[in-house]
């Protein structure tokens, strides 16, 4: 087989897909960027707030509640106040409280407790934790609303 018949078998991308990507790219960058910033915030907070054998997980505790609540007002924000760029979303929704937000470390958390012979204080984190951050997210949504919306009237 000769050099230009080689190349004339080769699958290449459809136009259609390599726009497709591009189209995405952005997005997936965003997301990334977003993301490192957020766990950095995270891994801060951790430091901040480190948490003993056996004791209450607080850095998580915050680091969720704090950013459900700013979701809460970040949804109002991009939803019912102005229309953001479409990369705002994926960059701060999806990438920094994305990465801000642990419920995987909340799982492991709960473990953490019941392994160390804690599985009341797990429960209760199990439960104070899903509350406190459905409460925040809600209070937070409807105080942005309450107060960027009835400034438009």
């Amino acid at each position: 087989m000769t050099a230009p018949e080689a190349e004339s078998l080769r699958v290449r991308p459809s136009p259609r897909r390599r726009s497709e990507w591009r189209s995405q790219a952005p997005v997936v960058a965003v997301v990334a960027l977003g993301g490192a910033v957020g766990a950095c915030a995270r891994y801060g907070l951790a430091l901040a707030l480190p948490a003993a054998p056996g004791g209450f997980p607080w850095a998580t505790f915050w680091a969720n509640v704090t950013g459900c609540a700013v979701i809460g007002v970040f949804m109002v924000l991009i939803t019912e106040v102005w229309a953001a760029h479409r990369l705002i979303r994926p960059f701060f929704g999806t990438g920094v409280l994305g990465g801000y937000t642990t419920f995987s470390t909340y799982a492991v958390d709960i473990r953490r407790l019941a392994d160390a012979h804690r599985p009341g204080l797990g429960l209760a984190y199990l439960a104070a934790t899903l509350c406190a951050a459905l409460a925040a997210v809600w209070l937070a949504s409807a105080a942005a609303r309450r107060v960027l919306i009835g400034r438009q009237r």
